[in-house]
This record gives C-alpha cells, sequence and structure tokens, in this order.
C-alpha cells in the first residue's frame, strides 16, 4: 500500500464517517437536546478516533472497525489496545462536552430571562393616553384629502370600528 493509497482510504472513510454522523443527528433530531448531544458526541468518537496498527509503519486504522474485526474474527490482538483509545477519546471528548454545558448553561439563561423580561414589560398607558398619542401622529387634516365633502363640515359622525 502506497503513502497515496493510504490517505485516500482515510479519505474515503472520513467522508462515509461524517455521512453516518449527519443521519445519526437526523435520526436523533426529536429527542431531547440534552440527551442527543452526548449521544452524537459518544458516535462522533467511536467514528472518528483511530487507533495504530503496525507501530513500525506507524499505520492507523479507526478504532471501532479494528475492535469490531479482531473480536469477529479473532486475528490479532489489537482489540484491547483499540477499546483503549476508544475510552481515553471518548473521556476527553465528554470532558470538553461538559465545559462547552458549563460555559453555554449561564450564557442561555441570561438570554431566557432578558427574552421573559422583555415579553413581560408591558405597556402601561391607558387606552385615553393611547388614543391620544396616535391622534398626534395622525392629525384631522391629513384625511381631508380623502374624506367625503358630507364629513368635512363642523359635525360630524364617530362610528366604532371592529
Amino acid at each position: 500500500m502506497t503513502e497515496n493509497d493510504y490517505l485516500l482510504a482515510w479519505g474515503a472513510y472520513a467522508v462515509a464517517a461524517l455521512g453516518c454522523l449527519l443521519v445519526w443527528w437526523r435520526m436523533t433530531r426529536w429527542t431531547w437536546r440534552y440527551l442527543r448531544e452526548p449521544l452524537g458526541v459518544i458516535v462522533a468518537v467511536l467514528l472518528f478516533s483511530p487507533t495504530i496498527v503496525d507501530p513500525n509503519k506507524e499505520l492507523f486504522a479507526p478504532a471501532i472497525a479494528v475492535t469490531a474485526l479482531d473480536l469477529l474474527f479473532k486475528v490479532g490482538n489489537n482489540a484491547w489496545r483499540a477499546v483503549a483509545d476508544l475510552a481515553l477519546y471518548g473521556l476527553i471528548a465528554l470532558g470538553l462536552y461538559l465545559i462547552f454545558v458549563a460555559i453555554r448553561w449561564p450564557i442561555e439563561r441570561a438570554w431566557r430571562e432578558r427574552r421573559v423580561e422583555r415579553e413581560s414589560v408591558s405597556d402601561s398607558r391607558t387606552l385615553r393616553e393611547r388614543m391620544a398619542e396616535d391622534s398626534e401622529d395622525f392629525p384631522d387634516e391629513a384625511f381631508d384629502s380623502v374624506r367625503p365633502s358630507s364629513m368635512r363640515s363642523g359635525r360630524e359622525r364617530l362610528e366604532p370600528r371592529l
């Protein structure tokens, strides 16, 4: 296997793993967010964690594939090393995710409180004050050209609008 074949195989695996991760996110989008995100981290670790296969040549392979092939066909002794790599990468990824959640949680809490405050602040003006302000914004002279001549007389009829 040449260097180009090795890189091409890793590239094809990376594209396939990204596709599998996108399918996983699509399948779990209906679940609760605080369940979906850690499961996504675990799936990403399973798909993207490499383990060394041949220390002399420094060849790597996906840890989940090495574990599955060693357990199914009993051909090598790399399964324990791959499981150890998966556990290590999993702990690191979940630790980073917990740090991310610890930073995100107070920020979202503040946003939520700010949104509730914004929604709870109501207009304390009375209806009379609001109508007076509206009549200041739109004087009657602006609508004289639109009104029929019968309504321009001194006594106008005011009808309520629904």
